[in-house]
């Protein structure tokens, strides 16, 4: 690299730290809890509708996104073609995320042909990190009240914060839109930043008030936020809808409030079952639900630590781990996993785990 491209990428990298505070702030409105700006979030929209040459519609304002997917607007008939689960499908979700498709298609080539490092440093900085924040903390849960097995529908990205604070970002750093461009990215903005999700209809659109608990916790080495509480709901809407999380595992309330070694045993849920074990906690758990050791082994893969097999149920084992990463706080996450019952050697178990034989595990420096 030139001394004069070293220079203009340290100026680049100089000024987006001077801007990198706006994934905060992005992030503190994608975790907002207080009431939506009504006022705002109408006129954006209506400015959206604009742009696919649409009147204003009528707004039916809810308390929480299961009430917008589960009853209709007053007066309104129900179309087949406007079926909750296929909202992306929708007439008008399609024409926006059209607008936002060419919007983005005009903005890119501008971008990257005048500040392509700059632009590589806020996709990572700012528009991956909230990609993954706003899916855990408010698309998943989402899903959960109407389609959880369903992939997440474009409609809620196109709607989405994180893709508006990444052109906000490289704007306020210093790249230059035309007054179009900015308008169309100010309504964007202003619609993501003033209310919860919005649902748009030909003469009316449902529009969603922001919950009213939001309970999270930072993750892994790029801050992804992630919903978690570990004595209530993790999500709660005024209406009383209400999603309950384990470390960004969507979980039945039991799972937080009542857990029991009998709810366990009848769980099917894999990670519900471990979410629920850690909730009690390994030690307790293996107490109550009276599970006998079957063998321990200091842990090659984690100097310092055991590896520890107890019997389960029904022909399988479970082999108890210490974590080899060190979590944000500073401790090491505790966790079983289930192994067939014919292993006797805890070594053997972990390396199964992993797809390696107990020499081949016994080798490694560190696992994580």
């Amino acid at each position: 690299m030139s001394v004069l491209a070293q220079r203009e990428a340290a100026a680049l990298r100089e000024k987006w730290l001077g801007e990198k505070w706006l994934g905060e702030e992005w992030l503190g409105r994608i975790l907002s809890t207080r009431p939506a700006d009504r006022p705002a979030a109408e006129a954006a929209i209506t400015g959206l509708y604009g742009l696919i040459g649409l009147a204003p519609p009528r707004f039916h304002w809810v308390p929480s996104p299961l009430t917008a997917l589960t009853t209709l607007p007053p007066g309104l008939r129900p179309r087949s073609a406007e079926d909750a689960s296929r909202v992306s499908d929708w007439p008008l979700t399609r024409r926006f995320q059209a607008v936002v498709t060419g919007l983005c298609l005009d903005l890119d080539p501008r971008v990257r042909r005048a500040h392509r490092g700059l632009d590589d440093w806020i996709r990572r900085d700012v528009h991956v990190s909230l990609e993954r924040s706003m899916d855990g903390a408010f698309v998943r849960p989402v899903l959960a009240a109407h389609a959880p097995h369903l992939p997440r529908p474009a409609w809620y990205r196109t709607q989405s914060a994180f893709w508006v604070a990444h052109y906000d970002a490289l704007r306020r750093a210093g790249a230059v839109f035309t007054a179009e461009q900015a308008r169309q990215l100010d309504l964007w903005a202003t619609a993501a930043a003033s209310c919860g999700p919005w649902w748009p209809r030909q003469d009316v659109c449902v529009v969603s008030e922001r919950p009213t608990v939001l309970r999270t916790e930072v993750w892994g080495d790029d801050g992804e936020v992630r919903p978690h509480c570990p004595d209530g709901p993790a999500v709660r809407y005024a209406d009383g809808w209400e999603v309950h999380a384990w470390h960004g595992t969507l979980v039945p309330p039991w799972v937080i409030t009542d857990p029991s070694v009998e709810r366990i045993e009848r769980e099917e849920n894999v990670e519900v079952r471990r979410c629920a074990i850690e909730r009690i906690g390994w030690d307790a758990y293996i107490e109550r639900a009276g599970l006998r050791p079957v063998a321990s082994a200091p842990d090659p893969g984690n100097p310092g630590h055991f590896l520890r097999l107890y019997d389960l149920r029904r022909e399988t084992r479970v082999l108890l781990a210490v974590n080899g990463s060190v979590e944000r706080d500073g401790t090491r996450r505790r966790y079983g996993l289930t192994v067939p019952g014919y292993f006797r050697d805890p070594i053997a178990a972990a390396g199964w785990t992993y797809g390696l034989s107990a020499e081949q595990y016994s080798l490694l420096v560190r696992r994580t």
